[in-house]
């Protein structure tokens, strides 16, 4: 029987994992200790998720665990033998990582460190998927040659057209701490399947979203800005003239990805994965999708200063993945995506 570990499932790409596969009739645990809520507060919060998970998944079990814990992580391997993990856990914001920078290096690179070493001593044939970041580039796309459009950032080079290929730098720029403590585990990841063997993979996201995000202004671009829009509230644009450039993927098509490496995996691969150029969208175009879908306009101010390695355009290239995976594809366009999320926040918010 397939059992997969989900860490992070109560989070976004989590619990849309979990969803995924106890659809598919795996056996499913998640390991979540909220700590979302811990970094940004009630709005954070993500037991909601969890209540739902556990009562709509009749193959899902919840493990409640902090991934910093070795002793406990290594035992829970030792007993699972979990036949598959999919690692989304992290502490996600930059902002958030300055002001607490030993919480968000001992989960984002320790945590899954702790994984890796359990998953080579108990299973080590188990495919691993790990949700890295975009983040691991830091700020060189910025470096890119970009002209300004009327409504967003834009590529000036023909050969970016499709977006960032997974053999961009990741050195020599600034990451945000964050940034930082990603890139080693991404690193990491690669290297327990380049020198171990293990089937590992990390996938460096764009902007990961979907109706199941718990969005706060330090993380959760697109579910946050459309928080705002819903409750008409106030959102603060920072820098860029708000024609900042995001690929957004659905979590949906995030969790059928991992499906497809699980099915067919390699050692040590990195994969870009976003929404690609189709999915992409400046804040300014989302004020004005949002507001065509809810008929509100969008309440916002203006900072000229921008966050700290923040990218001026990122679209991913969706090509190497493709070309792995031929059955992959975006399947949530971006229109679609923003309905769901809307029509979420609307049921929550109960507007």
């Amino acid at each position: 029987m397939n059992k997969l570990l989900v860490t992070g499932s109560s989070g976004l790409i989590g619990s849309e994992v979990v969803r995924h596969f106890n659809a598919l009739g795996w056996k499913v645990y998640g390991v979540d200790n909220n700590m979302r809520a811990d970094f940004f507060g009630p709005k954070g919060d993500t037991r909601w998720n969890q209540g739902q998970l556990l009562a709509q998944c009749d193959n899902f079990e919840h493990v409640e665990l902090d991934i910093r814990d070795r002793k406990g992580v290594l035992e829970l391997f030792e007993t699972l033998r979990p036949t598959h993990v999919a690692h989304t856990a992290a502490q996600p914001s930059h902002d958030l990582a300055a002001s607490r920078p030993f919480d968000d290096f001992d989960v984002n690179a320790v945590g899954t460190l702790n994984l890796l070493e359990a998953a080579r001593q108990f299973t080590p044939e188990s495919p691993f998927a790990h949700m890295s970041t975009n983040k691991v580039y830091g700020d060189a796309p910025n470096s890119l040659n970009l002209k300004e459009l009327d409504t967003r950032w834009e590529y000036g080079d023909v050969e970016y057209y499709d977006g960032i290929k997974e053999s961009f730098t990741i050195d020599q720029s600034k990451h945000s701490l964050f940034g930082a403590s990603k890139v080693a585990a991404d690193v990491m990841v690669q290297e327990y399947g380049r020198y171990f063997g293990l089937p590992t993979c990390a996938l460096r996201g764009g902007c990961l979203t979907g109706p199941n995000h718990s969005g706060v202004e330090l993380h959760g671009f697109l579910s946050y800005l459309i928080k705002v829009n819903v409750t008409g509230g106030e959102y603060t644009v920072f820098g860029y003239q708000g024609k900042q450039v995001r690929d957004n993927i659905h979590s949906y098509d995030v969790a059928r990805f991992i499906e497809e490496f699980f099915k067919n995996p390699r050692c040590g691969e990195v994969y870009n994965i976003g929404g690609g150029r189709d999915n992409s969208t400046s804040i300014l175009e989302a004020f004005d999708r949002v507001a065509g879908i809810t008929g509100k306009p969008m309440n916002y101010q203006y900072s000229e200063q921008n966050r700290a390695g923040d990218h001026i355009c990122y679209i991913s290239d969706l090509s190497k993945m493709k070309a792995h995976y031929p059955n992959w594809g975006i399947t949530k366009p971006l229109q679609t995506v923003f309905e769901e999320i809307v029509e979420s926040w609307e049921q929550r918010l109960g507007s």
